[in-house]
């Protein structure tokens, strides 16, 4: 039994005469004849009854039909997409910490990289569910950072999940405060400075260990404390309620929000370094590389 069989059985059906259906299969009506004949002798059944009204297919017949469709069907599909290949759909998932410059630069890849076809994903979550997308295979890549306190603990972690964190970035320590905070004068903000206002830092779930905090201030007692899931609602809270968060102090692009928001440097002993993790002795995708390229732009 071929594909080509099978076709032919199709095609008879469909047009109810075994000679239309030699037209349209570009055949001699003999040679259709024997190939339906020789398939009826493989199976053991009979497709086909021959009437003085053209063809009519039998109970055994409909019963094969229904699955030789399927089959062809599959074939047509599994042609569609590796031999009558169009433009190659791109495939790129990314998890991150709640930095405004990440979605930045995933803005200008869906712009500037002329994607015809796209499916792209780019998440802000928790720390540790960044470092198991990545493990899963969910994302490519995984934006987050490091500092002194919490450097053992994460890179175990990365270690254990077969996970390799490159630096790309590294800072001393600022924060974001509203255009109109009575801080947004000064020249460097002390943590004595910060303490009437309130401290606004992302949920951390399950893993509410600080060393999975994407604030370097976590392991400080603070008198107000607010915790938010997503950074829109960070940045409000900071302008309405005139509060703070640490940041690695990269401009935050207006028109992606917070163009209310300015960052100062925060006069404290520690340094931050933002990298990317990546399954370790995975292969860069083209549009992947694009994106850290662009990431880059904005990190300098």
């Amino acid at each position: 039994m071929t594909l080509q069989q099978l076709k032919y059985v199709i095609a008879i059906a469909e047009k109810g005469s075994i000679n239309e259906a030699a037209k349209v299969l570009y055949l001699s009506q003999p040679s259709l004849t024997n190939a339906v004949h020789d398939l009826e002798k493989e199976l053991g059944i009979r497709l086909f009854i021959r009437t003085n009204k053209g063809i009519r297919v039998t109970h055994e017949g409909d019963e094969f039909l229904r699955y030789a469709r399927q089959v062809i069907e599959q074939v047509v599909l599994l042609e569609d997409k590796y031999l009558n290949k169009g433009p190659e759909k791109q495939y790129f998932h990314i998890s991150a910490q709640h930095y405004n410059f990440v979605v930045r630069a995933f803005v200008d890849l869906v712009q500037d990289y002329s994607l015809d076809e796209y499916d792209l994903a780019l998440s802000e979550e928790k720390t540790y569910d960044i470092i198991e997308d990545v493990r899963e295979g969910r994302s490519e890549l995984g934006i987050l950072y490091l500092a002194e306190f919490n450097r053992k603990v994460i890179m175990r972690t990365l270690k254990e999940s077969n996970l390799t964190f490159t630096e790309l970035y590294t800072t001393r320590p600022y924060i974001f405060i509203s255009a109109r905070h009575p801080l947004a004068q000064k020249e460097t903000i002390r943590l004595e400075d910060l303490a009437p206002y309130p401290y606004i830092y992302f949920e951390q779930g399950e893993s509410k260990s600080f060393y999975f905090a994407e604030e370097i201030l976590s392991t400080i007692p603070h008198k107000q404390s607010i915790r938010v899931t997503d950074r829109a609602t960070c940045f409000n809270l900071i302008i309405g309620l005139n509060g703070y968060t640490p940041s690695a102090g990269i401009y935050i692009v207006e028109e992606l929000g917070g163009g209310d928001l300015i960052s100062k440097p925060l006069e404290i002993n520690e340094t931050i370094h933002i990298g990317v993790i990546a399954v370790k002795g995975s292969d860069r995708s083209e549009i992947g590389a694009k994106f850290l390229e662009l990431l880059k732009k904005y990190l300098r």
